[in-house]
Order: C-alpha cells, then sequence, then structure tokens
C-alpha cells in the first residue's frame, strides 16, 4: 500500500495521471516563449521541434520528477567546468521553480518544458560546441570530407539516460583526450583564485646576469605564476635588479610553456606572453575547450593531423599516434588556412612554381637588386605556356605574362618532397632546405604551406597500405631526382586546424601565442551567446 502511495505522489508530481493525455503540458510546447523564467524564454521553431521529439519519445510523459530535476541541476552547474555559463541554461530560474506546487499545473508544465529545454541544449552543446564554427572560425572543406552536420532532433540517449544524468552528460562531452585534458585542467583553474601580477615595461633585451630595474616585476611575475616557489624566491637584501640564473631557470620554463625560444631572453615576444593577465588566460582556455569540441568532430581514425599554433604535424592510424614531427607555418600575414581535406598525390622531387604574391613581394625585389638572384637559386623565367624566357630581355621593373619555375633539388624551396591535397588556397606540406629553422619558436616562417621536418617518415606512413613494388617504384623515382607526381593507393584524411591551449596527462597548461588573431572573436561569440 505505501508503495502504491509513494508512487502516486510521484505522478502527481509529475503533473499527469497515467492514462490520460497531459493537456497542459501539450499547450505548453505549442507556446513561442516560456514564460515562467524571470524573463520570457523565446523558442524558435527548430527548439520547439526538438522538443516535440523528446517527448514523442517519452511517450508524452514527463520527464522531470524532483529526483531527476534535483540531478538535473547539479549537472548543469558542473558545466562551468567545460567552459560553458550554467546560467545560460537557465539554472537560477530552475532553481526557483524547483518546488512548485503540483497544483499549478500551468506553471509545472512551463517548468517541465524550460527543464528540457536547457537539458537538449546543453547536450548539444556538450557535444557540437556552443557556438557555430562556420560562422566565427569557419574550416574550408572538401567534396570529399563535408563539414559535420548539427542532427536535428533530441538524441535517443537523451530519453535513455534521465535516471543517470553524470553518465548522460559524461557521453555528450566529446570522448576526445586533449579536451578531456584540457577540461580537468580548466576544472582545477576556474576554483583557484585569479592572481594579479603586475605589468613589465618595454625596454632593451633582458639578457642573464645583466642589471634592469624591471627584474623585481619580473620575479614577482614569475612567483604568483608558480614559476618560483618561495623556497626559490631571492634572499631579501640579495641584488634585487640582477637577472640571475635563478629567474633564468623561470623564465625559460615559462617560455616552454608558452611556445617561445627558451632563451632565457626576455624580448618583445615573451614580454608579450608575461602581461597577459591570468583572466585572459582562463578566457583563453575557455576558447579552446569550445575549438577541441569542434576539432573531436572533425577528427577521423586514420589521418594526418596539422596543429598550426602548435606547429606541429601528427599521423594517426586507426586512432593511435604513430607519428609526429615540427612543422614551420605561414606567417601572421600570409596565414596557413584551416581546411579539411584528402591526401590524393605527392610530387617527388618536386619543382616549384613561385606564387603571384611571392614573385611580387619577395623576389621580384631581389631579382632587381640583382639578376644573379636568378642563377644563384636555379630560377628559369617561363611565359604562361611554359617557354624558358632570357632573363635579361625582361624589362623586371614592369615584368608581365612571365611566371618563375625553381629547378628540383634537395636546395629547392619544396625539397625532395611535396604532399598534395585538393584547396583553393593553393597549400600543400612540403620539405625544406630551410632545417635550421625547425629549432626556432615559434616557427611561422611559411608563406601559407606546411613544411615538415623528416617529411620521408611521414611518406614511409602514407603508403603503408600499398604494395611492395609501388613503394620500391617510388624509391627509385626518388633517387632519380626526376619530377613525377605519384597517387596515393589511398587517399588519406588531412586536417589543419589551430588551438592555442593544451594541457598534458598531468594538467600542467601550455599556451601558444595566437598568431593568427583568432582567440578574440571566438570570446566575444561565447560571451554574446551567454545574454
Amino acid at each position: 500500500m505505501l508503495a502504491m502511495l509513494l508512487a502516486s505522489c510521484q505522478l502527481a508530481v509529475a503533473g499527469a495521471v497515467a492514462g490520460e493525455p497531459d493537456n497542459a503540458l501539450q499547450a505548453e510546447l505549442q507556446q513561442s516563449q516560456l514564460s515562467c523564467a524571470s524573463r520570457p524564454v523565446p523558442l524558435a521553431a527548430s527548439a520547439r521541434e526538438t522538443l516535440l521529439d523528446f517527448y514523442r519519445q517519452q511517450g508524452s510523459e514527463r520527464a522531470w520528477n524532483r529526483a531527476r530535476l534535483a540531478s538535473l541541476l547539479t549537472q548543469l552547474e558542473r558545466l562551468a567546468d567545460d567552459g560553458l555559463s550554467p546560467e545560460t541554461y537557465h539554472l537560477a530560474d530552475l532553481r526557483r521553480l524547483e518546488r512548485l506546487s503540483a497544483s499549478d499545473a500551468q506553471r509545472t508544465a512551463c517548468r517541465e518544458v524550460l527543464a528540457s529545454h536547457a537539458y537538449l541544449q546543453a547536450l548539444q552543446d556538450l557535444s557540437w560546441g556552443r557556438l557555430d564554427p562556420a560562422q566565427v572560425e569557419p574550416i574550408w572543406h572538401s567534396q570529399h570530407t563535408p563539414a559535420p552536420s548539427r542532427p536535428s532532433g533530441a538524441p535517443a540517449f537523451a530519453t535513455r539516460g534521465l535516471d543517470d544524468l553524470a553518465a548522460t552528460f559524461e557521453q555528450a562531452r566529446p570522448q576526445f583526450k586533449p579536451y578531456r585534458n584540457l577540461r580537468n585542467a580548466y576544472a582545477r583553474l576556474r576554483q583557484q583564485p585569479l592572481p594579479a601580477w603586475p605589468r613589465i615595461a618595454d625596454g632593451p633585451l633582458l639578457r642573464p646576469d645583466k642589471r634592469d630595474p624591471r627584474v623585481p616585476l619580473l620575479e614577482q611575475r614569475l612567483s604568483r605564476a608558480g614559476y618560483l616557489s618561495r623556497t626559490a624566491l631571492r634572499p631579501a637584501g640579495a641584488d634585487s635588479d640582477l637577472y640571475d640564473p635563478l629567474l633564468v631557470d623561470a623564465v625559460e620554463t615559462f617560455q616552454r610553456d608558452h611556445q617561445l625560444q627558451p632563451d632565457g631572453v626576455v624580448g618583445p615576444a615573451t614580454l608579450t606572453e608575461l602581461n597577459i593577465s591570468a583572466a585572459a588566460r582562463r578566457d583563453q582556455v575557455r576558447v579552446n575547450l569550445e575549438r577541441l569540441r569542434w576539432l573531436a568532430r572533425e577528427m577521423e581514425p586514420s589521418m594526418v593531423l596539422v596543429d598550426l599554433a602548435g606547429t606541429r604535424v601528427s599521423y594517426y592510424r586507426d586512432r593511435q599516434l604513430l607519428w609526429q614531427a615540427r612543422t614551420q607555418v605561414g606567417r601572421a600575414e600570409r596565414p596557413s588556412p584551416l581546411l579539411k581535406s584528402r591526401i590524393t598525390h605527392l610530387t617527388l622531387n618536386p619543382t616549384w612554381t613561385v606564387p603571384p604574391t611571392i614573385f611580387r613581394k619577395d623576389k621580384l625585389p631581389e631579382i632587381q637588386r640583382n639578376i644573379g638572384y636568378l642563377a644563384e637559386n636555379r630560377m628559369r623565367v617561363l611565359d604562361n605556356a611554359g617557354n624558358e624566357l632570357n632573363p635579361h630581355a625582361i624589362d623586371w621593373h614592369n615584368p608581365h605574362g612571365i611566371l618563375l619555375r625553381q629547378d628540383a633539388g634537395p636546395k629547392s624551396a619544396l625539397g625532395v618532397l611535396a604532399i598534395r591535397f585538393p584547396n583553393p588556397f593553393s597549400v600543400y606540406l612540403h620539405d625544406t632546405p630551410s632545417q635550421q629553422l625547425f629549432n626556432k619558436l615559434p616557427r611561422v616562417f611559411s608563406s601559407g604551406c606546411v613544411r615538415v621536418e623528416n617529411v620521408l617518415q611521414l611518406l614511409d606512413h602514407l603508403l603503408a597500405d600499398a604494395s611492395p613494388a609501388e613503394r620500391e617504384r617510388i624509391a627509385e623515382i626518388h633517387a632519380s631526382g626526376k619530377t613525377k607526381n605519384v597517387n596515393l593507393p589511398h587517399a588519406v584524411t588531412i586536417l589543419l586546424a589551430y588551438w592555442t591551449a593544451e594541457a598534458d596527462d598531468a594538467g600542467r597548461l601550455q599556451f601558444r601565442p595566437d598568431i593568427y588573431q583568432h582567440d578574440a572573436p571566438i570570446l566575444a561569440a561565447l560571451e554574446a551567446a551567454e545574454h
């Protein structure tokens, strides 16, 4: 008898009697806005359709008894660890409405729909991102690698998971290690008070063992960010303006954590990163949690991933990281594009046809200064039909209808290999004779293409499915020095993506300079979406 009484009470709380139509709920689902919130919540047609789909899966029954609603509020609170604002999901209103009397049929129906709306929106935002990347940081997609498409309607796991909402929210989160690591780091970061540190003024390069009046501020800055422990602080009375080995070590660690050359020299790039506030760093992590939600949807089991801000390339096969190397990417004024495509073929021992922008901005001034530059760099002058021209017959102060082509060879700008994939930007991965630049940071030296260290190792991975005979044939072409295009046995997906913060397995945060200035627009869009 007691069990039957409890069951009937729970149904009363839910606001419906089994077997009877829930007219209040159906009426609320037809409204264009929910009026029980402190400010009316508009429901777009797509949101109403998602809600209707959810309740169809529910058999038109209400989802939120008191136990489920309390669990939902807990999970909405925890969205803060994902860099999402819980208040975006009407947390305060749901708390206020949590203990409505069951006799208030209209308001309990409104609360029911408001809770479902918040729930479904939260699951979608965790799975796909709060923002549409096409609007704030678009990635170009080839016809064979279309952009992920957000599904319409309510996901089936939303209905199945109502009695274990913690597991359901975990299922919605990307099952993507970089996201999980960064989320864990952010969860700890946001629980800590934001440290304040002084701004360090511009000035001459600060080198080890030199004196500078800015050194005490540098010490404060490193200490407050955890790069100098209390036991490592210099004793009172020490030379306060001496840039000593203790501070140099701390600066080098800071530089490594911020994708800077770890040389201990405090110059403009290091000063820029030192002067970014703790609040801005926390926002940077939020921005990159959003990016990694997008990136998780773009990942495929086997692919080449180019991390543009981190200047590295990775090869995955069957979700396992098999190879990684350093890269050189486009300068800020000539950025490498964000794109997803399929590697279809290779050029062995490539010649290099100089793109118009590089010809105009880089090569033409060199030729005007010294026409011998062409011979020194094994460059030929061609007309548009490919006929070779006499460089001495060209008016280099007003050239028309010509192009430059550099002969193949190890000293060619493309080195011994170019890796090709369809895209409208005329970019590709390639070898480079500028091997010494791989030891620099940040490695932003190219005009948009991506230079790859140890590129022949990547070639081995791309040819993993080739027959022994095909691999031998390609090796012979490569050894011959002849220029030849070779199709891959199977096309391989490539993604050029951009993110400026990540965390390792231990939760240590690492930041990269925002070389392409993409972070601020995403942060602004996230903040706008919260209001």
